[in-house]
């Protein structure tokens, strides 16, 4: 018998499973956590807090290469991490139709 939390998913998941497949939802749900991981790298490249790193940093490095790498790093933390969890709300979700299925088979209601 499924429970009720189990049921509440099943609806929830049939409503929801085309909108969250689409990658412009992921991209959009996904960037705070792309954003998350890139800003600690942009600021300690940008605070200049060691002197050297700064000096040939200046000299031989385009902090355009850095921003682009940034915005590469946020996208792809966002799109995959939102894949990842519609991944996983599919297997549970075929999971439970399954077992939903299995039980109808055995209880057949007259």
């Amino acid at each position: 018998m499924l429970s009720t939390e189990e049921k509440a998913f099943i609806d929830f998941w049939e409503k929801n499973r085309q909108r969250q497949k689409k990658v412009t939802y992921q991209l959009l749900v996904g960037l705070p956590l792309g954003v998350l991981f890139t800003v600690p790298i942009l600021l300690n490249f940008f605070s200049g807090w060691y002197k050297r790193a700064t000096m040939v940093g200046n000299s031989q490095f385009n902090p355009l290469v850095l921003i682009v790498a940034a915005l590469l790093i946020v996208l792809f933390l966002a799109v995959f991490s939102r894949k990842h969890r519609w991944d996983m709300n599919e297997q549970r979700y075929l999971e439970l139709k399954a077992k939903e299925d299995n039980e109808a088979a055995e209880n057949p209601v007259n």
